[in-house]
């Protein structure tokens, strides 16, 4: 793919060294017949290829099993036993500035992102006492990396004379797709083990990128770390500040299912995709509860298992080694997120986000009124607060009264004054959707084109040579999979951004060879 700097960085954001990957060329819109094309999935990669397929000109419909956009970043209405109606989901989300494509999809419907609000750090407290934060730390690396270890008091002198140097040199210049070919076959705990990364900076630097998986270190690929490494910390200059949506998430998407309507896309939402066919002239017939309809085209925006289970009952899709290799992708282990309306505040200088590490099962800590509107006018008829607990990666033989318990009682460690709180109502969310990116996965993992030019797939699981992940990785997957298709009708394709696919300064990148060679 051809990048190249990006230059209207006061518009795009705060790093000069982003990377533009320019539309292919093309017609504005479709001319003579509209084609076709089903989006299964109305996730973020969903909704992306969606959008991008409907400002063309292809006639969208889009099908999603939920009764709500989103997917797995979507929310829905539940009564509180106070008689409140509010807005449930899966867990805080964090919204980086380096997510251009994303942001960009969202930009769609609020032009100036006014959606959206900043926090003011990203906090991190270990078990032990310790306590970092990255509000301080310069933005622009090398200075960032040095930066956060001066000023961090998980970093000893002792500590920073043990590293080996050599063996970490690989975060110094990361690529995609060769730094698969060099970290994918050992965990993310092994090569921090062999960097000999010392213990608490372990936990509250490099471990908030690896639960970000949903999954222990132990099971997660090194590639996969050093990439977050790499998108957060040592290679973008837009730090690891981010924004958070005022409103609950269906704030974010609704508007964009509105803004798909008028342009022509049919949304249907409570209505999973249960068997997709070839047909002889190229497409593929879809069968749902309300009948069989044919298209053009097909998107396949699903989460792991969706994708998983739709292929298995779909089985003259693809080639019999894509079906296997489909077959073979893995979900990350559950999670847990605890919400609770409490019916009195936190404490008022506790942080709207609170990363842990050390207390347990416990990951982070969310004071929703701090930044929620919907939370926060809660909070203020009620006098209490709105409180979310996250677990990520929890054993799955682990009985759920337990970690719902054992998550309360952690808040109770890092938020004193909760433990004289009343629970006035709760809500505790399980799921085990997200995908795996275990040691030596990579290539099992799908791309965006597959063996038929007319079946595409979009998502976080989705494999691309972009230095992308989690929700950028399924916005970016989103609008590949709507160009892979407008390729075909001679249709302009998007054009996206990324950070830099490379180290951001000749010496570290001289180095980083030097250690490979």
């Amino acid at each position: 793919m051809t990048v190249r700097p990006r230059r209207d960085a006061a518009r795009r954001g705060r790093d000069r060294r982003a990377q533009v990957l320019p539309a292919r060329p093309g017609a504005r819109r479709v001319t003579g017949r509209r084609p076709t094309t089903a989006v299964v999935g109305a996730g973020i990669a969903g909704l992306a290829a969606a959008t991008a397929l409907a400002e063309r000109g292809v006639a969208v419909t889009l099908y999603e099993s939920r009764p709500y956009l989103g997917g797995r970043v979507g929310g829905w209405p539940t009564e509180l036993a106070d008689g409140t109606t509010v807005t449930m989901s899966r867990g805080f989300h964090a919204f980086f500035r380096q997510y251009y494509n994303l942001r960009g999809l969202l930009r769609r419907t609020d032009p100036g992102l006014r959606r959206l609000a900043g926090l003011p750090d990203y906090p991190l407290r270990h078990g032990g006492g310790a306590h970092d934060g990255f509000r301080h730390v310069p933005r622009t690396p090398p200075w960032s990396a040095l930066g956060f270890a001066a000023l961090s008091p998980s970093f000893a002198l002792r500590d920073l004379r043990a590293l080996d140097p050599v063996a970490a040199l690989p975060l110094l210049d990361v690529r995609v797709p060769e730094v698969y070919a060099r970290l994918d076959d050992i965990s993310a705990h092994d090569f921090l083990d062999a960097v000999r990364f010392p213990a608490k900076a372990r936990h509250l630097a490099f471990e908030v990128f690896s639960r970000s998986f949903f999954a222990d270190p132990r099971h997660l690929s090194a590639a996969e770390m050093a990439l977050m490494f790499h998108i957060y910390f040592l290679g973008s200059a837009e730090g690891l500040l981010f924004d958070v949506p005022r409103e609950p998430f269906p704030a974010l998407w609704d508007p964009l299912g509105d803004y798909l309507r008028r342009h022509g896309a049919e949304v249907l939402t409570a209505t999973p995709a249960e068997q997709i066919t070839p047909v002889a002239d190229g497409g593929h017939r879809i069968v749902t509860g309300q009948g069989e309809r044919s298209f053009d085209s097909v998107v396949l925006a699903l989460d792991t298992a969706g994708l998983r289970s739709l292929v298995a009952r779909s089985d003259r899709l693809g080639d019999a080694p894509w079906r296997e290799r489909i077959a073979r992708l893995r979900n990350a282990p559950p999670f847990l997120v605890s919400r609770l309306w409490l019916d009195r505040p936190v404490a008022a200088d506790r942080p709207g986000f609170l990363g842990t590490s050390g207390f347990g099962a416990l990951d982070n800590v969310s004071v929703l009124e701090r930044w929620e509107d919907e939370a926060a006018r809660w909070a203020r008829r009620t006098g209490g607060s709105v409180v979310e607990l996250h677990a990520y990666a929890v054993p799955p033989q682990a009985a759920r009264d337990v970690e719902q318990k054992g998550l309360v009682e952690q808040l109770h460690r890092v938020y004193p004054e909760t433990s004289t709180a009343a629970i006035v109502d709760a809500r505790h969310e399980w799921h085990d959707d997200c995908p795996l990116f275990p040691v030596g996965g990579h290539l099992d993992r799908p791309t965006v084109r597959t063996p038929d030019p007319r079946l595409v797939v979009a998502g976080d699981l989705v494999r691309t040579e972009l230095p992308v992940a989690l929700m950028e990785r399924a916005a970016t997957t989103g609008f590949l999979a709507a160009d892979a298709l407008l390729e075909q009708w001679g249709v302009r394709g998007q054009t996206l951004w990324t950070v830099p696919n490379r180290g951001r300064t000749t010496a570290l990148r001289a180095l980083a060879r030097w250690g490979s060679g």
